[in-house]
């Protein structure tokens, strides 16, 4: 356990959507990032990334791989999860604009909206400042963006829009240690809420050891 505590192992749901550059930014925090695409994986991790992609494609092949219950049932066992984008929309509870049949993963106390800001045409950059993080604002990359319509009492608000038509849409949440953006760090270089996520990831770690000495 305390190898894991310096490199936890932390994987990148890897069905669909950009997956490279979320294991590269993850590999330069110290994490161990590997891909998941099978039951077997998704045990053997200490946290995963859902990344940006087509919600609804990553859903469907997710059910194909025998993924998707796996999944819930990591989620609301406490797994660690940091979704961007399509994976903000896979964490929701519920969602708005989408197909009849969408399904989704869970755990998250929000209502999302798909496509909030628009089509691919209408993806745009903006400066944002997220709570809990130093170092200033962030430059974000909205693509094809939901934003978080609705969110429950326990979940913490980390980011808004500032400005324009969006002004105070919600587009960055955490619940417990659930995290979730409407943009996409990892196409930017600022690694901030990838070592967010890795600090959660460790610190359920460090719980885990703690709670299995006491039961010891």
């Amino acid at each position: 356990m305390t190898d894991r505590l310096g490199m936890p192992r932390i994987g990148v749901l890897a069905l669909q959507g950009d997956v490279r550059e979320h294991l590269a930014t993850l590999r330069t925090l110290g994490a161990e990032a590997v891909p998941v695409r099978r039951p077997e994986e998704l045990a053997a991790v200490d946290g995963l990334v859902l990344p940006g992609g087509e919600s609804t494609t990553i859903v469907k092949l997710a059910d194909r791989f025998g993924l998707l219950e796996p999944l819930r049932v990591a989620v609301h066992g406490g797994l660690p999860v940091y979704g961007s984008c399509a994976g903000m929309i896979l964490l929701a509870d519920r969602i708005l604009d989408a197909p009849p049949d969408q399904e989704t993963i869970g755990g998250l106390d929000v209502t999302v909206r798909r496509n909030a800001f628009g089509r691919q045409v209408d993806s745009f950059e903006s400066e944002l400042d997220l709570a809990g993080l130093e170092g200033g604002p962030m430059h974000a990359v909205f693509i094809r963006a939901p934003w978080v319509e609705k969110a429950g009492a326990e979940v913490e608000v980390l980011g808004r829009v500032v400005g324009g038509a969006a002004d105070g849409r919600i587009v960055a949440v955490r619940q417990g240690n659930l995290v979730a953006t409407s943009f996409h760090p990892e196409l930017t270089g600022d690694r901030r809420v990838h070592a967010l996520f890795v600090d959660i990831v460790r610190a359920h770690l460090a719980e885990q050891a703690s709670a299995s000495e006491e039961n010891t």
